[in-house]
């Protein structure tokens, strides 16, 4: 089990150890779920977006989709 301390900003380390077998590298976009009671970190790579497949009606592909309704959320 690895551990890491919460900066007064709310900052974390992901330890190197994890950081190297996830390939976590500077600006890799992570994403945080809250399942059950527990935090989950989850890296946003192409597998990640490709777990969304079939939820969307549209034409097109998934990656597409996620990053209109993106643009959508930044424009509010």
């Amino acid at each position: 089990m690895e551990t890491s301390i919460t900066t007064n900003k709310g900052q974390i380390v992901v330890p190197k150890k994890l950081r190297n077998k996830y390939g976590i590298k500077k600006g890799t976009r992570v994403a945080f779920i809250d399942k059950n009671g527990e935090l989950v970190l989850r890296v946003m790579d192409k597998s990640y977006f490709e777990s969304f497949v079939g939820i969307t009606k549209g034409e097109g592909s998934v990656i597409e989709e996620l990053m209109k309704e993106k643009k959508i959320e930044k424009e509010l």
